[in-house]
């Protein structure tokens, strides 16, 4: 008989059951705690086999739940929160939700669910996965912290953003840090505005650079006018988002360096890079986002999971317009856009069967809209990397491009 153990997972707790068939053995709250695991845990180990245990995924709260079956040698079953929602309410008119229903309900259907146990990743995998979200999120900051300074600087001293046009760096953050204001400026000199970026600046600096700056920077003064006077609280505000960004752009450089140390550890990553348009940081983050893809059998069931299957609906007389189904991985689509487009900008650098593809889409009888052939594009390159990875082969175009029979070559 199959044992089953069944968790509603929440914060801080679960409300775990424990069946044998469509007998309840066992129920009761469990803390996320040693104490609480331990409790589960002797009644797991009372048991004459080990039991399926089938849990929820609910993000950062039920990671521990995962640990514990880890540690443990328990095979278990991460159930998407939308796969979770149908399978649960398909048997009832009624949507009554609670945590001791549920658990009760996910141990119940088990048996007749077929559920696949979840395939445990080497830790590297995981480590990349926490790596390449932080990076992210550190990205998302700079650009956000970004748009704050550039608001205070139409304020204060407008002529300051010429230092980073094309591309913030330190110098320039550390410049409008201490000079926010022209006034502030104009009362010292070029002498002391370069002893000053010397002792401040985060990275090495030459003499006669520090000196142009200060010079550049005087002569910006001079023809400023600015909205506000130096006492105003914009000051303020802008010598703090210029300090922030630095510090978010030193944590983004060393988190890009530990994400490209960690996936060299990895025989994908050395595949990935041979790809025209994908280097050694988009490789890492895509290793981060993907995981290992040897575990997907077919590639359709890769693009499941980062969303790009087809949802198609059709009723009667009506069909729909077919669109993506965007259930998957929202992160791991935004790198393989991204991904696309690099190859499309880098396209005369190394042939290329993907970038060949989008063309072909976009000169058809009847063109693609731009986004529907990137989007067909992310199909092919998911086909191609879970080919090279399974067969563990480096990218060849004329071998790609001969496996792709609806391709014409231009």
């Amino acid at each position: 008989m199959m044992f089953v153990v069944a968790l509603d997972v929440s914060m801080k707790k679960s409300y775990a059951v424990i069946y044998e068939g469509n007998t309840c053995l066992w129920e009761g709250i469990i803390a996320h705690t040693k104490t609480g695991f331990t409790v589960l845990l002797n009644e797991i180990q009372s048991l004459p086999q080990n039991p399926d245990v089938v849990f929820e995924a609910t993000g950062v709260y039920s990671r521990p739940v995962e640990a514990f079956c880890q540690k443990n040698d328990l095979s278990y079953t991460l159930l998407n929160p939308l796969q979770a929602k149908k399978q649960l309410e398909e048997d009832t008119l009624r949507s009554w939700k609670t945590d001791k229903q549920d658990a009760h309900k996910m141990a119940q259907t088990h048996a007749g669910k077929r559920r696949t146990p979840k395939v445990v990743q080497e830790d590297v995998y995981q480590d990349l996965r926490d790596l390449s979200r932080f990076y992210q999120e550190v990205e998302e900051e700079v650009k956000r912290t970004r748009m704050h300074l550039h608001n205070c600087l139409q304020l204060v001293f407008p002529e300051l953003e010429q230092f980073f046009s094309t591309k913030i760096n330190l110098y320039a953050l550390t410049i409008i840090s201490l000079f926010p204001h022209p006034d502030l400026v104009l009362r010292s000199t070029p002498t002391k505005i370069k002893n000053l970026l010397l002792k401040s600046t985060r990275k090495k600096i030459s003499e006669n650079r520090a000196r142009k700056k200060a010079e550049d920077l005087i002569a910006l003064a001079q023809d400023a006018y600015p909205a506000v006077t130096q006492n105003s609280v914009h000051c303020q505000k802008t010598s703090y988002y210029a300090e922030k960004l630095q510090d978010l752009l030193l944590q983004k450089e060393a988190l890009q360096s530990q994400l490209i140390e960690t996936a060299r550890e990895l025989p994908e990553h050395n595949l990935y890079i041979t790809i025209p348009g994908i280097g050694e940081l988009s490789s890492a983050l895509l290793i981060g986002e993907l995981g290992d893809v040897r575990r997907f059998e077919t590639p359709n069931q890769l693009n499941a999971f980062v969303g790009i299957d087809i949802r198609r609906y059709q009723s009667g007389k009506y069909t729909g317009k077919d669109h993506i189904n965007k259930r998957g991985n929202p992160k791991g689509r935004k790198i393989l856009f991204f991904c696309v487009r690099n190859m499309i900008r880098q396209q005369k650098a190394a042939p290329n069967h993907v970038v060949d593809y989008y063309y072909k889409l976009k000169k058809q009888p009847i063109p693609k809209k731009d986004k529907v052939a990137v989007v067909a594009c992310m199909n092919k390159l998911l086909k191609c990397m879970h080919s090279m990875v399974r067969n563990h082969t480096k990218y060849d175009y004329a071998y790609m491009a001969s496996k792709s029979p609806t391709l014409q070559l231009i």
